[in-house]
């Protein structure tokens, strides 16, 4: 256990790594661009459609979901490349299961997207 006094000078410090990774994974990541893309079409046509609270709530979550799937295989892949340079099978499966859960999200996000829009695209 950690015995450091809080500090708001650390958390503010906290704060900043996040941001920091966050301006890294953006400028860095392909996918991470082209997943904002989409973050952007979609909160676009959320706005158009004119879409309800709940349905807010459903598009943002989906977004958030992506986001966060993505960051976290960026960062499992960034570690297994530290740990290992090799290629190496049991990494591979890492990753392999790592960018899975990318596309489960992504899948997620893209049929909620259509039970959202959809019916008002074509009403």
């Amino acid at each position: 256990m950690n015995d450091k006094k809080f500090s708001i000078k650390d958390r503010v410090k906290s704060f900043g790594y996040a941001f920091n990774g966050l301006a890294l994974f953006f400028a860095r990541e392909h996918n991470a661009r082209i997943h904002a893309i989409g973050a952007i079409f979609a909160i676009l046509l959320s706005v158009w459609l004119k879409i309800s609270a709940i349905e807010w709530i459903a598009v943002l979550i989906v977004i958030a979901l992506v986001f966060v799937a993505e960051i976290i295989n960026t960062a499992i892949e960034k570690l297994a490349d530290v740990v290992s340079t090799e290629i190496n099978p049991k990494i591979k499966v890492v990753k392999d299961l790592a960018a899975g859960a990318v596309l489960v999200a992504a899948i997620v996000a893209i049929f909620i997207g259509a039970i959202i829009f959809l019916p008002k695209l074509f009403s």
